[in-house]
């Protein structure tokens, strides 16, 4: 059975573009030309959809910072910016996918980055090749 939950979470960003706009403000704050110019080949309309679809959502709060004409920055709510750790999971994955060319590494150390379901709980991987099973409440 497919989680209610994911379903609910790919109805607010389960499209084409939704989750490269959230990685763009992963940075900060951006005005539409900012995000229009790094999200190559997304057209205005579109981009401009996507934003109030995310601001319905609770995701991105927009500010303005021209009021003649209207003029917007947008930037993550607490809640759009959780989403990092999704699109920190769903990067991994990509790598794998493409012999780990753009994988992400620590800082400190340089050592790629591995991504793991941890239970605070009791203290052990959730994700473990014969290990415990997952499933969803």
């Amino acid at each position: 059975m497919i989680s209610p939950a994911l379903v609910h979470a790919l109805s607010l960003v389960g499209d084409r573009w939704t989750l490269q706009i959230v990685a763009a403000l992963l940075e900060g704050p951006k005005r539409f030309g900012e995000l229009s110019a790094e999200l190559d080949g997304i057209a205005p309309n579109v981009l401009t959809g996507r934003l109030r679809q995310l601001e319905g959502s609770g995701l991105v709060v927009a500010t303005p910072y021209s009021r003649r004409p209207l003029r917007l920055s947008y930037a993550l709510t607490d809640s759009g910016r959780e989403l990092e750790g999704a699109l920190a999971l769903l990067a991994a994955w990509g790598s794998s996918q493409t012999g780990g060319a753009e994988a992400s590494v620590h800082a400190v150390c340089g050592t790629p980055l591995e991504t793991r379901l941890y239970c605070p709980t009791c203290e052990r991987p959730a994700d473990e090749p014969g290990g415990d099973v997952l499933h969803w409440a």
